[in-house]
Order: C-alpha cells, then sequence, then structure tokens
C-alpha cells in the first residue's frame, strides 16, 4: 500500500516523535510498502525533496515560526497532490496542518489514521498561547475526521481529557524501539569523549533540554545523591544548545549546572553506535518529566533494551515501561527529594530491577510495532 505520512519535523531533526516516525517509516518499507513523508523544511540547507532510505521525503518551504510550529503556503498544494496518490494517509499528532490534511483526505474519499502523541503545552505569551489556541483547534478537527486514533497506551488516553472523547476511535499500539549493537570501538570512543575516570557512577538522561523535560529536578537532585554517591555523575545525551522555544528556560538553568561542575556533562547527539554504547554505560536512566507533553518516553524502552534500568515520573503513560517490565522506579513529577531517592535506591540495588531484555527487545521492535499499523491501515482501508 502506499502511505502518505504526514508531520512537522522529520529526520535529521532529532526528538522522540522525529525518531517515533522513522522507525516505523523504515520497517513498513521493508515490509513492501511505499512510504512518502511530507513535512517542512524548516532548515534552508535540508533538500526540498529526497529519497531517504527507500522513504520519499518531501519538504515545502516554511516562511515563518510560530513558536514550535511552522507555516509553510505550500504545504496545501504538495498535500493535495500527494493525498490524491495514497492508500492511507497518517498524521502524527501535535500538527498546525493537521486539520485541512485530514479535511483533504475525506473529500478525496481517503481514509485517515493518526498518532497522538502528546498534548502540545506552551510557555506563557501571546504568540504561545495563539499557538497552542490553533494547534488545540486543529488536533480536534483532526481526531474528529480520523478514521482511527492511535496512541502509545490507553492509559494517557483515558486520563487525558483531550482524548476522553475519543474512546471509542482509539487503539493503542505502543513505540518503536531499535538500537544497533556498539563495538568495542564505539564503546572506547564515547568513554573517551566522556572522559570517564574510574569508580564514578553513570546517571543518564537522554532529551532536548526542555522545560517539560524536568532537567532542573534532577540537577537540584544532584546534592543529595552526591551524598550517598560521591562520585556521581550525569552524562546528558540529547540537543541543549539552540533549542527552538526553550532560550528562557536554558538561561534558568545555566547557573545552576555550572554549580554542578564536572558532575554533569552535556554530550549533545550522539551516532546510534554510540547511543547504544551510551546505554550500556549507564547504571541507571532518568526521566523526570512533568506533564501531558510526555505521553510514553522512549528512551526509557531503549534504556531497559540494554539491561539499564530506568527511574521516571509517575505519569499516565510514562509510567507503563516500568510497570510492563519491572525495569525500574516511579516517583512524584516535580519532586527533586524523591527523584534523589529513586535514583540512589536503583544505584544501591540494582538487582531488584532487573527484566526480560530478550521480550522487550521482540515486544517494541519496530518490525512488531509496523504488523499493528499494517492492520489498522488495511482495516480502515476495508472499511472504505
Amino acid at each position: 500500500m502506499h502511505i502518505l505520512t504526514t508531520l512537522t519535523y522529520y529526520r535529521p531533526h532529532y526528538s522522540g516523535l522525529t525518531i517515533y516516525a522513522e522507525r516505523l517509516a523504515h520497517a513498513l518499507v521493508e515490509r513492501g510498502h511505499q512510504v512518502t513523508v511530507l513535512t517542512s523544511r524548516y532548515d534552508l540547507n535540508l533538500p526540498a525533496r529526497e529519497n531517504r532510505d527507500g522513504i520519499q521525503v518531501i519538504r515545502p518551504r516554511v516562511l515563518m515560526h510560530v513558536s514550535k510550529g511552522v507555516l509553510m503556503p505550500t504545504m496545501f498544494y504538495w498535500a493535495w497532490v500527494n493525498i490524491r496518490r495514497a492508500d492511507v494517509v497518517y498524521l502524527h499528532l501535535p500538527q498546525l496542518d493537521a486539520a485541512y490534511i485530514a479535511l483533504i483526505s475525506r473529500l478525496l474519499k481517503k481514509p485517515v489514521v493518526l498518532t497522538y502523541h502528546c498534548d502540545l503545552l506552551l510557555p506563557t505569551g501571546l504568540i504561545h498561547s495563539i499557538a497552542n489556541q490553533v494547534s488545540h483547534l486543529a488536533n480536534k478537527i483532526a481526531l474528529g475526521l480520523a478514521n482511527q486514533v492511535v496512541v502509545n497506551t490507553m492509559d494517557y488516553a483515558e486520563a487525558s481529557t483531550f482524548l476522553h472523547h475519543y474512546l471509542t476511535k482509539i487503539s493503542a499500539i505502543p513505540t518503536p524501539v531499535e538500537l544497533v549493537t556498539p563495538s568495542q570501538a564505539d564503546e572506547q570512543a564515547l568513554a573517551l569523549k566522556a572522559k570517564l575516570e574510574p569508580g564514578q557512577r553513570i546517571i543518564g538522561m537522554v532529551a532536548r533540554l526542555a522545560s517539560e523535560k524536568g532537567v532542573e529536578f534532577l540537577v537540584e537532585a544532584m546534592p543529595d545523591i552526591l551524598k550517598k554517591h560521591p562520585t556521581a555523575r550525569v552524562l546528558h545525551v540529547g540537543q541543549y544548545q539552540k533549542v527552538m522555544g526553550e532560550e528562557e528556560y536554558t538561561n534558568k538553568l545555566q547557573p545552576m549546572l555550572q554549580a554542578l561542575g564536572d558532575r554533569w556533562t552535556f554530550l549533545g547527539i550522539l551516532s546510534p553506535e554510540q547511543l547504544a554504547a551510551f546505554y550500556r554505560l549507564c547504571e541507571v536512566t532518568v526521566l523526570p518529566s512533568t506533564n501531558s507533553t510526555e505521553s510514553f518516553g522512549i528512551v526509557q524502552l531503549e534504556s531497559m533494551s540494554c539491561g539499564t534500568p530506568v527511574v521516571a515520573s509517575d505519569l499516565p503513560g510514562v509510567r507503563m515501561p516500568v510497570k510492563l517490565t519491572g525495569m525500574g522506579r516511579l516517583v512524584p513529577p516535580a519532586d527533586a527529594h524523591a527523584l534523589a531517592e529513586g535514583i540512589s535506591e536503583v544505584l544501591e540495588h540494582p538487582e531488584r530491577y532487573g527484566g526480560d531484555v530478550n521480550e522487550v527487545i521482540e515486544r517494541f521492535s519496530p518490525q512488531c510495532i509496523a504488523q499493528q499499523y499494517e492492520a489498522v491501515f488495511q482495516r480502515v482501508i476495508d472499511r472504505k
């Protein structure tokens, strides 16, 4: 089948949503389907069209950025052209363009499936407030027009005041996880990059430097952790410079991070090989997210698939990887003291948080997830 996938940002942009979309697209292509990705040319250095690992990527030019969203005047044209060729239209929300793409699809009698990844909660301010309201309206229209809605967990959907109205058309498919096997050279390169020293207790975090990720609570937890584990150190993977919409948050954190000195090290965005080596290096990884912009936390499963336990916020959806596998601790969100206790507990008793790594890898593999999506796509096509 020909699947048209639309989302605001695609690779090489780095976020949980783009990684999800890329892994699923690759797996669908491997299963014999044709996948076209319609996304934004958020960086003019990117090609307007390219074949990226068997996936046709089309990027309409961005006229301007509005908070974390973009305005693309030619997106309507490219959507119309490509929807006509598709068997099914697959949207990733949140997405400002989702409403009219879903409407065009229904006018052209094409079935619509969408994955609702998370809520969009922007900072205060007039522009952010307008963008938030527009996105909310676009999501509401798209959800109403969709034939099928997919979420990572029903736990998140049932707790959401927004999704609660659409439960009859919602099904749960978890996020795909895929990590390469690092070589010894990859592990050595990462150790050199991180300037590791013998005896250090490594705490890992994989996230953009964004307010919803709760970075400040791990920063605030470090003094308590260091009292019990004086050699503890945080290695932070992900974009930490020039994160769109997070300039104020970054400036707020800088003095706190500087006070920690070499106990907090930013590694930036790692290659797939170095990322897998990173998870194996860590004794525990942390996901201290604070609100419903986090609906699952793909990094938890990546960590668990490498045998590394997790300490995560006890939030709808976010808590499910730990509950499903037993490989970690849940703590109240936005509570630095509880976070410190949870991390110290895992560092002191790692044997309590082991799990079946092979089951995690098999259950959440891109091929397994793609097979579930394939069934959903076929079902809505048959209904049409």
